[in-house]
């Protein structure tokens, strides 16, 4: 057992156990019944999570990892992650006015997380007054009143930026790009710009469209899975169990990922007997451990392992070739020049990529083989490397050779993270949105949508440190701690003539004040939300493209609490209504009250300008919803600049790290969601009583001086000369890929610099980060 000193409020030190080899079981529905009974009480616990992921319910605030049927789904359609997020948000606490008296802002910038966290729900707007130290109440009129006027003080449109998290309903998503692009400027930053957005960029420029194109029938009627850069137990535990009924209908699973990671070695399922008293389910019959940034080389060997079984005359399952030719020749373009490059590709450059050998690499090659139904799925582990979007090319390139794209049982899934991330993008939260989407927006609303390229996550931060956005809003969300390069971000946010964060509970970001900042509360997703037309509901889209009706129920936490709809309604009545209540010249003609009122008027609105919502009010009365239009898995027809699904030829890259330093991925806990964190434990890596560890391969820590249990300073080091430092971490020789290192965030985004970023996509490199270990100061 190693300890060190901990920053954690609740536990003093960091103890180390054995990693968990299963997941979930027993201990999953006790931890989740304790974080549920101890924030909402038995009986507020009980109406909460029997009403999640229910027809008629509300949709879960965690992850977006999609609903089964209604007639398949059970009565306790949850996880134990859905069942904390659930807890940290229905909390009885709540935080009034007086702990803003009590504390100033730097008092409470310096607690962490999970302190701030467990202070409960937000009920009062607030507002920082130029030079003031403490927040103080404000009413919602003055508020409203008091960021138009700092909007339309602003020299130009531009000069403001609007976040958005993947939190965010449909509804208030829509509502809230009309406003921004109403104000005139597409500086739409969103979460999607950190995570995924280099899924949507490969998607988008080779199949048409950047969005998964697997079902959840599909996943579960699949051959073969590979999972790589993913860790379905703790990001998306629902995951698994469709991965066990695909388990169970004969599917072969394999992990690529440069940690074990025990919700892919075995799963005991909570709804079943054998989960709960039995071994439960093996998942991952192969575990490749890659090194960081290897997974471009692991999908360019399987390709070029599928080209020489094709050479050699061998066959696939059901075919008379390996690869489909039928479907290659008339659905796709540019696969000669791939095979080109696939032939030029020497083994031992795939070997020195990926850490892995050739044999190790053929065994899943072989799996490849036998299989005429594969999906091949992904999450940040990928998307979070320069290389990022080459690399999902790669998994396109793959998919696309045997003909998995379009048929049951097979394509693309890249796993969301929060749980409407997707959604928003659909709804028009984008810098970039196509012409076609402003064209009928514009039509709409009558009013001339802008139509020039807005800022990114990245390049809002970099606009404001430079001084060129000095007004940012944050819709959800803590951006702050989900951006890179902490001091950075925090700096250039402090810059700003005003901040504004729409929030349900307290965080870093409303920490990091502009001159002036205000802090809004809104509803979350289980709580009643009524206005004059009567109860509402919202609707999200799930990974799988997947529409449906969420509604909460739970007593708000303070009478006059706005939903993020009424209070974007009522801001945008501020910013484009003169004082005699009329439209502004040129603003977009929209009647925000009857928006507020009734959620349904914003539904015929989508209805008219994003494609695939028809009918839209009749179709999410379906239990379940209805699923969007999908051209390469519907019809396989794909809406690219050829109308086929493009190859593409990628130099085979990964990362180069010098002697004597290491790379490091930043990851959650399994006690936290994102930025939330919900307690200091890590219950299948063996991590308990703290965050900041730093988990190293042994052979590393022989080779670089240092053992189990020394306490380090991280440096990162990148071609910005430019020296992070994230201090105090606990080293733990852990089971991960040779030359790799990995630790949490956000505590660890310091050491990401703002200017490491994916090609094409602009997405933080944070899980690439060059690293030393640097004795801690005693």
């Amino acid at each position: 057992m190693a300890t060190t000193p901990s920053d954690d409020i609740d536990q003093p030190a960091v103890k180390v156990s054995p990693p968990k080899r299963t997941s979930a079981g027993l201990p999953g529905v006790t931890t989740a019944m304790r974080h549920a009974v101890r924030e909402m009480g038995p009986v507020r616990s009980a109406s909460g999570l029997l009403r999640m992921n229910q027809p008629g319910g509300f949709d879960c605030m965690s992850c977006a990892w999609p609903d089964p049927n209604a007639p398949d789904r059970s009565h306790a359609e949850f996880c134990e992650n859905g069942a904390k997020a659930l807890a940290s948000e229905a909390t009885r606490k709540r935080v009034r006015p007086e702990l803003f008296a009590e504390h100033s802002i730097d008092d409470l910038a310096a607690r962490d997380d999970h302190w701030l966290n467990r202070q409960g729900r937000l009920t009062t707007p607030m507002i920082r007054e130029d030079g003031a130290s403490h927040y103080s109440p404000i009413s919602w009129e003055a508020a409203f009143e008091r960021i138009a006027r700092e909007l339309h003080g602003l020299d130009g449109p531009d000069q403001a930026a609007f976040y958005t998290s993947g939190r965010t309903s449909n509804e208030a998503a829509f509502l809230y790009q009309l406003m921004v692009r109403g104000l005139g400027t597409n500086n739409l930053p969103d979460c999607s710009n950190m995570c995924h957005e280099s899924s949507g960029e490969a998607l988008g420029t080779t199949i048409g469209i950047g969005k998964g194109s697997v079902t959840l029938h599909d996943v579960e009627t699949a051959g073969l899975i590979i999972i790589a850069g993913q860790n379905p137990g703790t990001n998306h535990p629902r995951m698994l169990t469709s991965l066990e009924k695909a388990k169970q209908q004969g599917a072969v699973i394999v992990a690529v990922n440069p940690l074990p990671e025990a919700g892919l070695t075995r799963y005991r399922n909570p709804q079943t007997v054998h989960g709960m008293v039995g071994r439960g389910t093996r998942i991952a019959d192969v575990h490749l451990q890659v090194r960081l940034g290897g997974d471009l080389g692991v999908f360019q060997g399987l390709g070029k392992l599928l080209l020489e079984a094709e050479e050699a005359g061998r066959r696939t399952i059901g075919m008379t070739s390996v690869l489909d030719h039928a479907f290659l020749e008339r659905h796709t373009a540019g696969l000669e020049e791939y095979l080109d490059g696939v032939r030029a590709t020497p083994w031992s450059d795939i070997e020195e990529a990926t850490g892995l050998t050739e044999t190790a690499l053929r065994e899943v090659g072989e799996l490849l083989l036998d299989s005429n139904r594969t999906i091949v799925a992904w999450a940040m582990g990928l998307t979070q490397h320069k290389h990022a979007v080459a690399t999902i090319k790669e998994i396109v390139n793959l998919v696309l050779l045997q003909g998995n794209l379009g048929k049951p049982g097979a394509g693309l899934l890249p796993v969301r993270g929060h749980s409407n991330v997707q959604g928003d993008r659909t709804m028009g939260i984008f810098e970039k949105m196509p012409q076609p989407f402003l064209d009928r927006l514009e039509a709409e609303f009558s009013f001339a949508s802008p139509r020039e390229a807005g800022h990114d996550t990245v390049n809002t931060i970099r606009a404001m440190r430079d001084g060129r956005v000095r007004f940012f809003m944050g819709m959800g969300g803590n951006f702050l701690k989900a951006a890179p390069d902490t001091a950075v971000t925090e700096a250039a946010l402090r810059s700003c003539a005003m901040t504004v964060q729409v929030s349900t509970k307290l965080n870093h970001s409303h920490l990091a004040p502009g001159r002036t900042a205000i802090i809004l509360p809104t509803l979350g997703r289980s709580d009643l939300d009524a206005q004059r037309t009567g109860r509402q509901r919202v609707t999200v889209e799930d990974s799988m493209s997947m529409v449906h009706a969420s509604s909460g129920h739970l007593p708000p936490p303070a009478p006059d609490l706005l939903s993020e709809i009424a209070i974007v309604c009522r801001l945008a009545r501020a910013i484009f209504h003169d004082e005699q209540g009329r439209a502004r010249p040129g603003s977009p003609q929209a009647d925000w009250q009857a928006m507020e009122d009734d959620y349904r008027v914003i539904r015929r609105h989508i209805e008219a300008v994003v494609p695939g919502f028809v009918d839209y009010e009749r179709r999410i009365d379906a239990p379940g919803g209805f699923r969007l239009p999908h051209g390469p898995h519907d019809v396989r027809t794909f809406e690219t600049t050829s109308t086929k699904a493009h190859f593409t030829r990628t130099p085979l890259w990964w990362p180069t790290v010098p002697p004597g330093r290491l790379l490091l991925q930043t990851m959650r806990s399994h006690d936290q969601y994102n930025t939330t964190v919900y307690g200091p434990d890590d219950r299948y890596r063996g991590i308990s009583g703290g965050r900041r560890v730093v988990m190293v391969n042994a052979a590393d820590l022989l080779e670089l001086g240092f053992t189990d249990g020394d306490v380090v300073d991280l440096v990162s080091e990148f071609t910005d000369g430019v020296e992070r430092r994230a201090e105090g971490f606990l080293v733990v020789a852990y089971d991960t890929a040779k030359g790799c290192a990995a630790s949490y965030f956000p505590e660890t985004n310091v050491l990401v610099p703002l200017d490491s970023t994916a090609d094409d996509s602009n997405t933080p490199t944070s899980k690439s980060i060059v690293i030393r270990l640097e004795r801690a100061a005693t």
